[in-house]
């Protein structure tokens, strides 16, 4: 009896140590994302300025890259139009206050068409939202771009609707 009684001591202590590692190393992992990245513009939790949310590798989909604001494009189509103009002059604007920021610009696709296709759209895309902050005085260096294609929707709807949500151009803060 002694000896169950001690077997189930110890299993319990092995359970509980367990469970007490896991839940620190969950509290540290939650608080460590843009832990020890900062600089002068996150000094304040990740707030510039303007009070608006720029985080290391957050995106302009989710309102966590500063004032970049995601862009949208027509059907099969990555020219800009003065509505995409008129937000990258903003984007311009947020970039030449912060020199310090660095972006990547993802390309993406609605569902329709293939994925060859749909990756080389989203290529001209971004690059063409690249060359359109470049044009407004963002250094080359501090933009780079990617294509994902139709592998990243953030509507997954089967409608004009859904689509048009995910013809788009968005921004990944990649250093700030």
């Amino acid at each position: 009896m002694k000896f169950k009684s001690s077997m189930l001591f110890v299993v319990l202590a092995a359970a509980l140590t367990l469970t007490s590692c896991a839940n620190m190393k969950k509290k540290g992992s939650e608080g460590s994302s843009t832990e020890g990245t900062s600089t002068d513009m996150s000094k304040d939790n990740g707030k510039n300025a303007g009070g608006v949310s720029l985080e290391l590798n957050g995106d302009s989909d989710t309102n966590k890259a500063g004032a970049l604001k995601t862009v949208y494009f027509d059907f099969n189509s990555a020219a800009l139009s003065q509505d995409t103009k008129d937000a990258l002059n903003n984007n311009a604007e947020f970039m030449k206050k912060n020199p310090s920021v660095k972006i990547q610009v993802e390309g993406h696709c609605d569902e329709r068409g293939g994925v060859q296709f749909n990756l080389a759209l989203g290529e001209r895309r971004a690059k063409g939202v690249r060359e359109y902050l470049q044009g407004q005085g963002v250094e080359a260096a501090r933009v780079s771009t990617i294509s994902l294609g139709k592998e990243k929707p953030v509507a997954f709807g089967h409608d004009e609707e859904s689509w048009s949500k995910n013809r788009r151009a968005n921004f990944v803060v990649t250093g700030k």
